[in-house]
């Protein structure tokens, strides 16, 4: 029982690594660049929700409201005046822009918030769980989240199937010069792009802040996992980011359950053993398939 308990626990820990790395996909997939400011991104919603609703009494569920929106709106202006701009001078030069917009929210967040370690207190939901048998059973808050990340993954890849900005992204990831001649903009399609992934991080940014303790310098972990997730599952394939996410979950879980000390160790040699045997993923395919 309490290997399946690992593993049950490590499927719901999967959710929550799909749900960050979500975005991730998304923008490697449109745009073939890879954000290194996406954690912290992450960490600096989890802070204003928590100022939100520390310091403007604002009810948790409210502050989740506002965090979203106003980050994918950021993300869309972070995308059409920094990151279009850079798209410009190759590869390297994306790569460089969110690295170094990482380093600058880091050190602002720890202006703003110092350095000190803080969590989003979720009460009673915590603690709350639904037995599954007599020695067996799940925590509220890990389902309610792992419920969340395979929504937010379907709801996007509908949008991206089922609505006409989604096949022009798709079409603008396909074959970039012909969706230019068709008429495409591609810096408003890359911009909405941004605000989705932005939008996406921020809610699983909120999520962590109520799921652990976290700091300015935690971006660095989440980027690690959501990264992991991305590779494991196949580069720019939404579906194979929720598997990626499961396997790494339970990778963690089953490791933990050997010995408390493996369980991150465990993640990262699955990690290593996907990039070895099969290096495109489990699910190699684009956002555009």
């Amino acid at each position: 029982m309490d290997w399946l308990n690992a593993v049950i626990q490590g499927l719901l820990l999967g959710g929550q690594y799909a749900l960050l790395a979500c975005g991730l996909s998304l923008i490697f997939g449109v745009m073939r660049i890879v954000n290194l400011a996406h954690g912290v991104i992450a960490v600096a919603a989890a802070y204003v929700a928590l100022w939100l609703v520390q310091d403007g009494s604002v009810p948790l569920l409210l502050a989740l409201v506002v965090v979203v929106p106003v980050f994918a709106a950021a993300g869309y202006a972070l995308q059409r005046g920094l990151f279009n701009p850079a798209l410009g001078g190759g590869e390297l030069a994306p790569l460089l822009v969110s690295f170094g917009l990482g380093i600058v929210l880091t050190n602002v967040l720890q202006q703003v918030f110092s350095a000190d370690s803080r969590s989003i207190g979720i009460g009673s939901l915590g603690t709350s769980s639904v037995p599954l048998a007599p020695d067996l059973s799940v925590g509220v808050f890990s389902l309610l989240t792992f419920v969340v990340g395979v929504g937010v993954i379907a709801a996007v890849q509908l949008f991206l199937s089922r609505t006409s900005t989604g096949r022009a992204m798709r079409a603008t990831s396909d074959d970039p010069e012909t969706a230019q001649l068709m008429g495409i903009d591609q810096r408003h399609l890359y911009g909405v792009a941004t605000a989705i992934a932005i939008g996406t991080v921020a809610l699983a940014g909120v999520f962590v802040g109520m799921s652990t303790q976290f700091s300015p310098t935690y971006g660095d972990l989440v980027l690690i996992f959501a990264f992991e997730a991305v590779i494991v599952g196949g580069l720019g394939s939404l579906w194979g980011t929720l598997l990626g996410g499961l396997v790494l979950g339970v990778a963690q879980t089953v490791g933990a359950q050997v010995d408390p000390a493996y369980g991150i160790l465990a993640g990262h040699l699955v990690f290593l053993a996907v990039l070895l045997v099969r290096p495109s993923g489990l699910m190699p395919r684009t956002v555009t398939a």
